[in-house]
């Protein structure tokens, strides 16, 4: 039987396919070891959702496991108002949209709809200035390429063809622990 993949390792995977070899090696440790400031923030930004005590509407979801047989992915949602159809994805602080934030919405969706939930929108919510990003329902093509970073994701091999990217590694949690990363 094969595991799900979780929809926030698709986000990591983008960012960088190798942190989340580290991400699994070192999770049961205490985070605070390896988490920088921003990190931190965030886990402490979505206590609320992960407790459930965000909001007392009964229409609102919140921190709910989801899952698709059908694409072999798992997560928890942050928000899904079951009346408006309005499915949320919290961020700390959205300076940029980002490809695995809204891939990670897509997921969601996907397996909302799957669990036969009715989803008609999706946002991304900016928790520092309060500010909501509109994410478009997924189109065939939006779900064309979900399909395919998932296929990839699943055909990754840590040792092959990895080239580092400075950018990207300077904020990484893990660059002093990665063997290739640039100093």
């Amino acid at each position: 039987m094969e595991s799900y993949i979780l929809l926030s390792e698709l986000n990591d995977y983008l960012f960088c396919p190798r942190s989340i070899y580290f991400h699994h090696i070192f999770w049961r440790y205490d985070m605070s070891l390896y988490h920088g400031a921003p990190q931190t923030a965030g886990t402490i930004a979505h206590r609320a959702i992960d407790k459930q005590e965000y909001s007392t509407k009964k229409t609102v979801l919140q921190g709910m496991p989801v899952y698709s047989e059908k694409y072999g992915i798992s997560g928890n949602i942050d928000t899904f108002d079951t009346a408006t159809g309005v499915l949320t994805e919290r961020k700390k602080k959205i300076s940029q949209i980002y490809l695995g934030n809204c891939l990670q919405l897509v997921g969601q969706y996907l397996c909302l709809a799957e669990m036969g939930y009715d989803v008609r929108s999706l946002r991304l919510h900016s928790l520092d200035d309060n500010k909501n990003y509109p994410v478009g329902i997924p189109t065939p093509g939006d779900i064309s390429r979900f399909e395919e970073i998932l296929d990839a994701f699943k055909k990754y091999r840590i040792g092959k063809d990895f080239v580092p990217n400075p950018r990207k590694c300077e904020k990484c949690t893990y660059r002093t622990l990665c063997d290739i990363s640039p100093p």
